[in-house]
């Protein structure tokens, strides 16, 4: 689509760049891009999006169920596909009404397929195959975590390879990213994700009954408090640091805390749902240590990249993308790492670091354009709760055995 035509499609109304291209499509004076609709149902996050091969967002909509779930505590899977099943149909209208584009208009239907909670992938998959059966049209089905690693380049002209960050409440990988659909893994979470163990601590303190953050989820209370709170009263230890690879572990680092809130509700003579004094100290050192983890695991991950002629020097570049790389200390942390070794450092605006369908979309439209995993005949398709991503080389890290060097890092 060239800059006369795209101006113009921008310029008018959603309705009337529909009617535009159908009129067009007669006479035959426009290239007209191709768009895919994409569906995320992976966890709590109803989302639809309209995408075309520009990379223009033409109608997006999301129903989060976080208000729900906050109230119990942690993300209760039944209730989950309860909330997509009630809101799956007006989300996905609500995105077409505002692209102003019809079903009959698309090139593809892309959605979310693998990894997730089993019970709502399967209302977003069974959802989507009705309309590919009714509207006979190409099925892409999405790995989540390689939409999540491919939205930068929506927003930022990036080039493969690059280095991939992916953090969130369900995982933390480290991988190259080589193609659309062409991953090395380096390294990832071998217990629980960072955003997990965040909520999980802020649970723990109580934090939703602090006044300062009682309709805040976990991790984003954490961050909150530990802005006004002092890190160096307490030291945790960053986990894993006898072992030379790429992988994560928090579920030790989350005991370690646990610890620390057991032996000052001892001394505060509280009992477990009661507020410490203590909380925005506990939040801020918590923070740090999963922010000195993940620097220092992503920094040997440079080092083998570049060791190996992964990646050049000269235009390196790390990209963090998931709902916890909206943290601004962790990416903070990971910024003064790229900046040190000549990385350039990239982030996906935070409405797009977390999930959404318009990374959905999106994805889909680089397999369009690649031909990759585009199906014309979805028998057999099924969602995949477990599916790991791209081809796992962190043996090969683990065994270069890698030093990492100190980093003077002032957060």
């Amino acid at each position: 689509m060239n800059s006369i035509t795209k101006s113009l499609l921008q310029s008018i109304k959603p309705g009337q760049a529909a009617w535009l291209r159908s009129n067009s499509t007669r006479s035959g004076k426009l290239c007209l891009p191709k768009l895919v609709l994409g569906i995320e149902t992976s966890c709590d996050d109803t989302g639809a999006a309209v995408v075309d091969d520009a990379g223009n967002i033409l109608g997006e909509a999301l129903h989060c169920q976080k208000e729900v779930h906050l109230k119990a505590g942690g993300i209760i899977p039944l209730v989950a596909q309860q909330l997509h099943r009630e809101n799956i149909e007006q989300i996905v209208k609500e995105a077409l009404s505002i692209s102003g584009v019809s079903v009959n208009e698309l090139a593809a239907i892309a959605t979310t397929v693998k990894p997730g909670l089993a019970l709502s992938l399967g209302v977003g998959l069974e959802y989507s195959l009705k309309l590919v059966n009714k509207y006979k049209k190409p099925f892409i089905p999405i790995h989540h975590m390689e939409a999540h690693a491919l939205t930068i380049r929506l927003t930022n002209q990036v080039e493969f390879p690059f280095l991939v960050l992916l953090l969130s409440g369900g995982h933390c990988i480290l991988a190259v990213a080589q193609g659309v659909s062409d991953f090395l893994l380096l390294g990832q979470s071998i217990d629980i994700a960072p955003g997990d163990m965040l909520d999980k601590v802020a649970r723990r303190l109580s934090l939703s009954k602090h006044p300062e953050c009682h309709s805040m989820a976990g991790g984003k209370a954490i961050e909150h408090l530990a802005q006004t709170g002092n890190r160096q009263h307490y030291t945790f230890r960053v986990p894993m640091q006898q072992y030379r690879n790429c992988d994560f572990s928090f579920s030790g680092l989350q005991n370690l805390v646990n610890k620390v809130i057991i032996q000052k509700e001892k001394e505060e003579g509280l009992q477990e749902g009661e507020l410490l004094s203590c909380v925005k100290d506990i939040a801020a050192a918590a923070q740090h240590a999963v922010a000195v983890h993940i620097v220092k695991r992503t920094y040997r991950a440079m080092l083998f990249c570049i060791k190996h002629s992964i990646l050049s020097p000269k235009n390196a570049t790390l990209v963090v993308s998931g709902g916890v790389a909206s943290n601004q200390y962790i990416r903070k942390g990971l910024q003064i790492l790229a900046d040190a070794n000549g990385f350039a450092f990239l982030c996906p605006p935070p409405r797009l670091c977390t999930d959404n369908g318009v990374m959905i979309a999106w994805n889909g439209i680089e397999r369009l354009r690649a031909g990759l995993g585009v199906l014309h005949c979805t028998d057999g398709i099924r969602y995949e709760p477990n599916a790991p991503l791209g081809c796992d080389i962190s043996k090969r890290v683990e065994e270069d055995s890698i030093k990492v060097p100190r980093l003077k890092m002032k957060f």
